[in-house]
């Protein structure tokens, strides 16, 4: 708790606006989406209009990718710490993944300001699904820092490589409605991990037209195989970090 308190404060330290960038961040986002996509490409929006269905699909993804980004350069940018004292390295990746936690719930408050402006209402029964829908974003987000904060150590082409990915991923994830495809693709689609927590936000939140059906099964064994296995691989290359780094 004490290094995501660090992360946050050090975050926005000598900052103007604060922990408002957590809200500004994707709100000029989702500005740009609707006028490029919403108005120009005439991108279906499952019923609901195109500023609310975008930013409620920003919304976990800027959790996820921000998590993850943070999270794969945890190890490398506390190497003072790693070299001079242990601790469980684990608390690096978790407490920047926790960090982001904070920003997705204050940028939750704009989306409940777009919900009542554009009258979309949530559907009373499936706001329980939300929480689980968070746990997945976060099993995710964490499961890929462990991964990419362990082979940053090793190989800083890493540090390269993630906005590259997060680009390339945000597209494949948030820019579209699944509703666009058929079975079976759109079960397909839900092995992207975030696919089935951005549709499953949108439909439980702002009652899009579409349900998510398998796609949240499959995001959540995605999802926890991503964590299993990078929790193995990180304990793994523990032991060498502070040698390598």
């Amino acid at each position: 708790m004490f290094l995501t308190l660090r992360t946050i404060l050090v975050r926005y330290k000598q900052t103007f606006l604060g922990i408002g960038w957590a809200v500004i961040q994707p709100f000029l986002m989702m500005i740009v989406l609707t006028v490029i996509f919403g108005r120009l490409a005439k991108s279906p929006s499952n019923g609901v209009p195109y500023p609310v269905f975008a930013y409620a699909g920003l919304l976990p993804w800027l959790f996820f990718a921000n998590a993850m980004s943070q999270a794969s350069g945890s190890l490398v940018g506390n190497s003072n710490l790693l070299t001079k004292i242990y601790f469980p390295r684990l608390a690096l990746p978790i407490s920047t993944v926790l960090a982001g936690f904070v920003d997705f719930l204050v940028a939750s408050a704009l989306l409940a300001g777009l919900m009542v402006f554009y009258g979309t209402y949530p559907r009373p029964i499936a706001v329980a699904l939300v929480p689980a829908l968070v746990l997945i974003a976060f099993a995710a987000a964490l499961g890929v820092g462990c991964w990419l904060s362990a082979l940053n150590v090793a190989y800083r082409d890493v540090q390269y490589v993630v906005p590259f990915l997060t680009q390339i991923w945000f597209f494949a994830t948030v820019i579209y409605p699944t509703s666009l495809l058929q079975e079976p693709w759109r079960t397909v689609v839900g092995l992207n991990p975030m696919a089935g927590v951005v549709e499953g936000f949108r439909w439980a939140l702002i009652s899009t037209n579409r349900s998510p059906g398998w796609m949240i099964p499959v995001s959540a064994g995605v999802a926890l195989v991503l964590l299993v296995t990078g929790l193995f691989y990180f304990r793994r290359a523990e032991k060498t970090f502070s040698d390598v780094i």
